[in-house]
């Protein structure tokens, strides 16, 4: 595998999410793919940018 890049199943894999959801992720530009050849990667920076701007709940710390 090319530095740097995963493949389409090693991102759903680690971001635990359905390929169906993925594609609905990229077709709303929130995930970019990068093509290589025929194949479809996804850059590491852009699979982080992707997870770094997902909403979060809850989280407060009580003193």
């Amino acid at each position: 595998m090319e530095a740097g890049f995963q493949t389409v199943s090693q991102f759903l894999q680690t971001y635990a999410i359905s390929r169906t959801e993925f594609y609905r992720q990229v077709a709303s530009n929130k995930i970019r793919l990068t093509k290589i050849g025929r194949a479809s990667r996804v850059a590491k920076a852009d699979a982080e940018a992707w997870a770094g701007s997902l909403p979060t709940i809850g989280g407060g710390h009580e003193a």
